[in-house]
């Protein structure tokens, strides 16, 4: 019954091997090639189909040849952490971060930009419960704790991800970086913003804080800047504040 048990996971490893990568693993005996096919072709046609429409930027930048010698070699050598298949998109993350061999074809700014793509799809199907009836849509930006979205991503990049003619002319690292706020609005629109750095601490100020009062988290920030005058960080932060509640970043205030 060992054997036998032994036997079946030994034609399962080399089952699934060669539907990854049929010109490295010959497939297990007795089993006609056009019923292989069957299923080397359906694994290959929806992790393919999957990963370029999650990165469809990503997909229009590589020709048929490199595009396909890149999706065998992810399905060939990547060993998933995940069983489930909408995280797929994540596993393509890793596979460009940590494993792939820079091609000659593969642009500086392709992780960059596949990361970007990831987080608007992050964002779409996030999922989390608010509690409307503690906050106040119209509540006192500066005398009461703010309420960040939990659909709003913040990250820096090397390189504009978000502005494909720019990016697509750039030959060296810029030398300052971009921050974006990836974010998803009330009526579950994905949309992006670009911040300067002070924007960008300001929101990891909120985060970090979320039991100071918005005045408060506008002090700490001026602390941070020397020579900076505080009526200056009030006045500018309060314009910030208002501009993320109109984009449903912060959705209002509690006590």
């Amino acid at each position: 019954m060992a054997d036998s048990h032994q036997d079946f996971q030994a034609v399962q490893y080399q089952f699934t091997a060669h539907i990854r990568d049929p010109e490295n693993n010959p497939p297990p005996a007795g089993i006609e090639d056009r019923r292989m096919e069957i299923y080397r072709g359906l694994l290959y046609r929806n992790i393919e189909g999957f990963v370029a429409n999650s990165f469809p930027v990503i997909r229009k930048m590589y020709s048929d040849e490199h595009w396909h010698k890149m999706i065998r070699d992810f399905i060939s050598s990547h060993q998933s952490h995940s069983p489930y298949f909408k995280e797929i998109a994540l596993e393509f993350i890793h596979y460009l971060k940590d494993e792939r061999q820079p091609q000659a074809e593969d642009p500086a700014f392709l992780t960059e930009l596949a990361h970007y793509e990831y987080l608007e799809i992050f964002i779409k199907l996030a999922d989390a419960d608010i509690d409307w009836q503690h906050i106040d849509k119209d509540g006192d930006l500066m005398n009461s704790r703010l309420v960040l979205s939990p659909f709003v991503q913040l990250h820096r990049y090397q390189y504009p991800v978000h502005n494909l003619p720019a990016l697509e002319q750039i030959r060296d690292i810029p030398a300052t970086p971009t921050f974006l706020l990836i974010y998803r609005t009330l009526d579950d629109n994905v949309g992006f913003m670009e911040v300067n750095p002070m924007t960008a601490r300001l929101i990891e100020l909120i985060t970090e804080n979320p039991d100071q009062k918005g005045k408060e988290i506008l002090l700490a920030l001026a602390s941070e800047i020397p020579g900076m005058r505080e009526e200056v960080i009030l006045h500018g932060g309060h314009t910030t504040y208002t501009e993320l509640r109109q984009k449903d970043i912060i959705l209002g205030t509690v006590n």
